[in-house]
């Protein structure tokens, strides 16, 4: 005779890691109301999932279930997708200002005479700047810094140093 298994928790979340294999990293927000301010707080959770055939990826919203242990984290598995995130690479802040055009930021409705114009990005001023692949650091730093030689006499020394 087997028994009927009971009701499971189950939960949606959003999967924001799934670099290991079979497992996935999903976060799951639960909204309550405070207990003494009564606003409504949200907190973040992150579970660690075990997804099977590895179909879950950055960006989708899934729904879980709890299960026996897996491992010392895993303690839920993956049900089904519910739907799919956007697709290519999550762009991060670098990539998106290099990317970034001056002419596309919308002007202003101020005169152009109580807002001074800004110039353009001159990509050519990068390219024609030598910079760490051509030259040593310590050869940079050398030229920066002036060699100042001891004279021996201590406070004296202090006080002829130009501060910089």
């Amino acid at each position: 005779m087997t028994r009927p298994r009971g009701n499971r928790h189950r939960l949606r979340g959003i999967v924001v890691r799934d670099k290991a294999a079979r497992t996935v990293t999903v976060q799951v927000t639960r909204r309550f109301r405070h207990p003494k301010y009564g606003k409504m707080v949200r907190r973040n959770t992150r579970i660690a999932v075990h997804d099977e055939t590895n179909e879950a990826h950055v960006g989708d919203a899934v729904e879980i279930v709890s299960c026996r242990p897996m491992s010392r984290t895993k303690r839920w598995r993956l049900v089904r997708v519910i739907e799919r995130g956007p697709e290519g690479p999550l762009v991060t802040g670098v990539e998106e200002v290099a990317a970034h055009d001056a002419s596309e930021v919308p002007a202003s409705d101020t005169p152009a005479a109580e807002a001074p114009a800004a110039e353009p990005f001159a990509e050519e001023t990068l390219a024609a700047e030598p910079f760490a692949e051509e030259t040593p650091v310590a050869e940079i730093l050398a030229e920066e810094t002036p060699a100042a030689e001891p004279s021996g006499q201590g406070a004296a020394d202090a006080e002829e140093t130009p501060a910089s």
